[in-house]
């Protein structure tokens, strides 16, 4: 069936009229103009916010509106409206920036933002507190670096993600960095808008960084999104089984490296992950990625095109809550998703190779590149860079970025790689570290270094309790508590998210906290740092000042009867989820929910 004929089969004709069925969304897309809506005049205007169809068309162009939350009841008192301002969000593929552009990202912040750099859980950075009479002029500064925001949101590929240790032995690591750049510049939206009202229509270059190519022509008619773009977000991510340092089963399109002779021979496409889910809505879950074929490395680009298309075609355009790839993969099964796709491929697909994720590597630390040179791993809680009292993070990462020019590379866990550095430089990389109150990798513990949580309030719209400003005092009674059990050198993710959308990926973790109703929480366990396995939910309605002490019987039955080598999430897994809830509420039976059985799809 053509492309045409299948946007007629999900309520959009082949002429772009409108048929029922459809979400809001769609219609604000379909008449956007090509993302322009009226976006460039009302920036003209002198107010703080923008429509309601130019908030949906901003986050294509890089941005979010939120809202002060902090500021809401004080301003309701005083008889005044909401607090305006915008997230601005970098799109970086594979997370890398050069010392000058990093160095100009902190000059904006302060001279346009909140003060503060966020690296976020997919390797880009964003700008917190951005109003909207600057919003331009942070947006075209950024550009002036050569990064962008186009496409960093909204209803396309979003930043692509890959593994950033620049490990030089075999070149694998620097094809797939390759990879994820020609992925993004393949698959950014083509349409002028972008520079038109941003850059006062002047092109630029920025997805070409580092490689002296120019990008595509633009497209007004969009050639791989069509006139209304993709049904919901979409995102890829590559990674090497022995090294899930992204979380590949969580992403949209999951590109498993095939290593053959010290070179990527071939990509396992796996389709359909995805954390977000809705609170009492079973038909929606969090679900991994499900290996569906396997291509050559010289095919990738097309098959990632291909997948899109589907996408494309046969996504839900009418709620926007089961828009995304993966309750396609769930509805059709496998076997159904892979002989669509084969319409797209022009041909049938190799079955995907048998091979599994048996590492994950954080890359902090000291460590050789296998080039001469040396990077420097440095965890940051929850991806935040600011100054605080005597730790001021966002000062020593400026002031060793001048220093020494390095490459910055960001990871998935929210942390920071300095990169290219000469051998000798680790004594006064580190005497700055402590100069700045910035805590060395080996002073934070494996727990702290293993987990992250998302913004939350005050800043997401979506979010209903904290994460971000409340995990740091969850960590801490979760390390006095695995100090008095022993337990302090285990290697124990926790992830945590104010809303169940999930975007610092806690249902893969080993516990994950997922915001339920203001301080109350759903807390999950049996997942594990190698990123292969959802978790289960323990307990629901958990006050946040209870989180620890629920946990805390499991964690002591842990350690009497874990088996060798056995972490946390896997004992909890080998437990499943009727014997874990007996034991942290042994009073009361634990009916099977409903959840339970969404969670294991």
């Amino acid at each position: 069936m053509s492309g045409e004929a299948q946007q007629g089969a999900n309520g959009i004709a082949a002429d772009g009229a409108k048929k029922p069925g459809r979400s809001a969304v769609e219609g604000i897309k379909e008449n956007s103009r090509a993302l322009r809506g009226t976006i460039r005049e009302e920036l003209d205007k002198d107010s703080d916010h923008f429509s309601e169809a130019d908030k949906q068309l901003l986050k294509f162009h890089g941005t979010y509106q939120q809202e002060d939350r902090d500021a809401r009841k004080l301003r309701r008192v005083e008889g005044v409206g909401k607090h305006y301002m915008f997230m601005v969000r970098c799109k970086i593929p594979g997370g890398r920036v050069t010392a000058e552009q990093y160095l100009a990202l902190d000059q904006l912040a302060d001279a346009y933002g909140n003060g503060t750099l966020r690296f976020t859980s997919r390797q880009g950075i964003q700008f917190h507190g951005v109003l909207k009479g600057h919003l331009k002029d942070t947006i075209a500064g950024i550009n002036a670096t050569l990064l962008t925001t186009l496409g960093a949101c909204g209803d396309v590929e979003r930043n692509v993600m890959c593994c950033p240790a620049p490990l030089h032995q075999d070149g694998v690591r620097a094809e797939m960095q390759d990879t994820a750049r020609r992925l993004a510049l393949h698959l950014a939206p083509r349409s002028r808008a972008y520079h038109e009202i941003w850059l006062n229509g002047e092109p630029v270059t920025h997805l070409s960084q580092h490689q002296g190519k120019t990008p595509p022509p633009s497209d007004e008619e969009e050639p791989i999104y069509g006139k209304v773009y993709l049904p919901r977000k979409f995102k890829t991510g590559l990674a090497l089984p022995d090294d899930n340092c992204i979380d590949v089963y969580g992403q949209d399109l999951g590109l498993l490296a095939i290593v053959e002779n010290h070179q990527i021979a071939g990509y396992n496409l796996l389709v359909g992950g995805s954390m977000g889910m809705t609170h009492g809505n079973p038909n929606t879950f969090p679900m991994l990625a499900k290996p569906v074929c396997y291509v050559p490395a010289s095919d990738i680009i097309e098959a990632a095109e291909a997948v899109v298309k589907l996408f494309r075609d046969h996504g839900n355009r009418a709620d926007r809550k089961r828009a995304r790839i993966k309750y396609l993969v769930h509805d059709w099964g496998v076997e159904k998703f892979r002989d669509v796709l084969a319409g797209y491929l022009g041909g049938m697909p190799a079955p995907p190779r048998p091979v599994a994720i048996s590492g994950y590597h954080l890359h902090l630390g000291w460590h050789p590149q296998g080039d001469g040179k040396w990077f420097y791993g440095l965890s940051v809680e929850n991806g935040r860079v600011k100054d605080v009292g005597p730790k001021r993070l966002r000062s020593g990462l400026r002031a060793i970025v001048e220093r020494f020019r390095p490459e910055v590379r960001l990871t998935g866990m929210q942390d920071v790689l300095l990169c290219n550095l000469d051998g000798g430089a680790l004594p006064l990389l580190e005497r700055m570290l402590a100069e700045y109150g910035i805590a060395r990798p080996d002073q934070v513990s494996r727990m702290r270094q293993h987990s992250m949580a998302c913004p939350a309030t005050p800043t997401c719209g979506l979010a209903i309790s904290e994460a971000e400003r409340v995990l740091p005092s969850i960590l801490d009674e979760l390390e006095a508590l695995l100090q008095e059990l022993g337990l302090e050198h285990e290697t124990l993710g926790v992830r945590m998210t104010g809303c169940p959308n999930g975007c610092a990926r806690p249902y893969q973790s080993d516990i994950g906290i997922v915001g339920r109703s203001g301080d109350k929480y759903v807390v999950y366990v049996g997942g594990r740092v190698h990123g292969d396995r959802l978790n289960f939910p323990l307990k629901d309605l958990v006050p946040r000042s209870e989180i620890v002490a629920t946990l805390a019987p499991l964690l002591r039955h842990y350690k009497e009867e874990r088996r060798p080598g056995e972490s946390f999430g896997d004992y909890c897994h080998r437990l499943g989820p009727d014997h874990a809830r007996l034991l942290v509420n042994p009073e009361s039976e634990t009916p099977k929910s409903k959840q339970t059985s969404q969670l294991a799809v």
